[in-house]
């Protein structure tokens, strides 16, 4: 499960600042070694290699890389309107929950930053040129100049790729596939196909007990599973936890309950297995990676945008997470120590909660429209006739008897409403077959 330190490393990834700031001290040092090497190597003859290296001079260098620094500074600035536009954008057509899929993506981190480091490369190479003065003494970095102009190339193969980048990122097909991405990745991680060892079936916490509040707000970004078992460990203790990952705590807020006998360091150890933030992410919150699919789906229907096809593509994507979820063995949610003596409770969102988050929507939001309709009964039979568990199965068929009551008494086509519900009564059919 993610430890603490890995939870800062997540959020460093989806900020745009950690890897132009990477990129820019990787150029700030190339350069310095650059110019030490060449102070160290002036004068001397390279012999063959002498033609690949580039002389112009004091005021050559000094044009060359004022030139290259002033291009890659301007560059980078339109690189980061588009980028910001581009959010924008997204943020009104897809929802600001997936404006965070562009902050992490590695693509415009990269181009933000190359372009960056070039300019503080040439910055810092520029200030190491020195004209022969009264004392005769000059030093141009020949090497560091010649590596400036090759960095200069790269950029414009990186400014190529950029636009490129930035035309694919937002189109529906890639931005579904990265969240479906997320998807898959969250569902293997808490719902693997192999029940880990120390996992047991969830035990009634002993009386007495005593609250192990929060002593700061945020959602739950994380909880580390391992550290709050050794937590119990160590206090010799039995800790059930009464929150998950996206649930959002006010300071003073239970996080925990464990069994009396414990002592503040036990308490301790407990809130920092718990890990705040300000926003949700995927990384651990499942239902946040099946809400950023359905609220694509739910965006995608409303009047405003009225793309019929990107709702069905988005259930789709669904069905890449949601069908494997529902053929894993259900969560046992105890934790036992090396002894095997019992000592934690963890949670875990339920198949059926999904479901019902997903189908809900569609109920709400998904009746004007006979395309959604029918992709909601596809994804309905592909989750129920794969299901191995009877309350999934149960739940699909309750959701799409809501969904084929709720539909006949919209104000759709009656060709429209005909054509859902046998759609529905279909995927019912089906799925009743498999029990």
């Amino acid at each position: 499960m993610l430890s603490a330190l890995r939870v800062r490393l997540l959020r460093a990834r989806e900020s745009f600042w950690f890897l132009p700031a990477l990129l820019g001290i990787v150029a700030i040092v190339l350069a310095q070694l650059l110019i030490t090497l060449d102070r160290r190597l002036d004068g001397k003859d390279f012999g063959a290699w002498g033609f690949l290296l580039y002389r112009v001079g004091a005021s050559g260098s000094r044009d060359i890389l004022g030139a290259i620094g002033g291009s890659m500074l301007a560059v980078a600035a339109t690189s980061f309107s588009i980028t910001i536009s581009v959010l924008a954008t997204a943020s009104s057509t897809y929802g600001p929950r997936l404006v965070r899929n562009f902050m992490s993506d590695r693509g415009n981190q990269f181009v933000l930053g190359i372009f960056g480091a070039t300019f503080l490369y040439a910055l810092m190479v520029l200030r190491s040129i020195r004209s022969e003065s009264n004392d005769g003494i000059s030093f141009v970095p020949d090497i560091a100049v010649n590596v400036a102009v090759l960095l200069a190339v790269l950029d414009v193969a990186v400014l190529v790729y950029f636009i490129h980048h930035i035309a694919n990122s937002i189109q529906v097909s890639t931005l579904s596939a990265r969240v479906r991405g997320e998807l898959v990745a969250v569902v293997d991680s808490l719902y693997p196909q192999t029940l880990p060892e120390d996992a047991v079936a969830a035990r009634s916490l002993p009386e007495p007990s005593v609250n192990v509040l929060a002593q700061s707000s945020g959602f739950v970004v994380g909880v580390d599973e391992q550290a709050l078992l050794s937590a119990a460990c160590n206090g010799d203790c039995i800790i059930e936890l009464r929150i998950g990952p996206g649930d959002h705590l006010i300071a003073g807020e239970p996080i925990a309950v464990m069994s009396r006998g414990t002592d503040s360091d036990t308490e301790d150890a407990v809130r920092a297995a718990v890990n705040l933030g300000d926003t949700r992410t995927p990384n651990q919150d499942i239902q946040f990676a099946v809400q950023q699919l359905t609220e694509m789906a739910v965006r995608a229907m409303s009047p405003s945008t009225n793309d019929p096809y990107t709702a069905r593509n988005a259930l789709a994507e669904l069905a890449v997470g949601l069908v494997p979820l529902s053929t894993r063995p259900t969560p046992l949610l105890g934790r036992v120590d090396g002894a095997g003596n019992y000592r934690a409770t963890v949670t875990r969102a339920t198949a059926t909660d999904l479901i019902d988050q997903v189908f809900d929507a569609m109920r709400h939001y998904g009746l004007g429209n006979p395309l959604a309709v029918i992709a909601a009964a596809e994804l309905g039979q592909r989750i129920g006739t794969a299901a191995v568990h009877s309350d999934i199965r149960e739940t699909v068929l309750r959701q799409l008897a809501a969904l084929n009551r709720a539909y006949g008494d919209s104000d759709s086509d009656p060709i429209d409403i005909e054509a859902g519900r046998a759609r529905i009564v279909a995927a019912t059919t089906a799925i009743t077959a498999q029990r």
